[in-house]
């Protein structure tokens, strides 16, 4: 797979610095989090693709049949692509970290292609997720530092599925912090800090 299979804002990392992907939500696109991810790691390379599936005009990264409906065949051919994408960028900077975060749709297919290939992030962000399906198990997310921010009032993402997400995760034996509002799908500046402290722990 090539490192040019999406359309996408990317910059090179700084010697010593990691490598941030960065996925949009349904309707955003590269631009949606390309600068934020340079803030908050200055000095970090991007890659920050467009997601190739159209809803009515709106990007998305994969297809669903209605508001947290799946289509799961087509997310399956998805999150193997992405995967490729994301190897191949990674084989381009040997050595570098990788970290990856993404919002609503963007947090699907990154946790999509964590839970397929859990060696390609060393750190996840998932802001708003929506897993709605039961994954299998992996051991490969053992000591992986991961996020996952929610809102109990979210009516795109129901809470008991973020607390699910957040269970099997620690299950999988992976470092999961939360940051967890009252409110609905709307990103609130706690969850942009606890992204920044996942992305620039030690």
């Amino acid at each position: 797979m090539s490192i040019d299979t999406y359309h996408a804002l990317t910059k090179s990392p700084a010697a010593g610095a990691p490598l941030i992907f960065a996925f949009h939500g349904t309707g955003g696109d590269e631009h949606q989090f390309f600068d934020l991810a340079q803030s908050i790691v200055p000095g970090a390379g991007v890659v920050s693709p467009r997601g190739d599936v159209s809803e009515g005009g709106a990007a998305r990264f994969f297809r669903r049949t209605g508001e947290g409906v799946y289509d799961m065949d087509d997310l399956a051919q998805r999150t193997k692509a992405m995967a490729a994408y994301v190897a191949a960028h990674k084989a381009k900077h040997p050595g570098t970290p990788v970290y990856g975060f993404g919002y609503s749709n963007g947090a699907n297919i990154l946790a999509s292609v964590a839970m397929v290939q859990p060696d390609l992030f060393d750190r996840i962000g998932l802001l708003h997720p929506l897993i709605p399906w039961e994954p299998a198990a992996t051991a490969g997310l053992a000591g992986k530092r991961v996020l996952i921010t929610a809102g109990k009032r979210d009516p795109i993402c129901p809470w008991p599925l973020s607390q699910r997400l957040i269970d099997w995760f620690t299950a999988q034996d992976a470092q999961v912090d939360t940051e967890v509002h009252n409110g609905g799908h709307d990103l609130r500046q706690p969850e942009l800090l606890a992204l920044q402290n996942l992305l620039n722990a030690g």
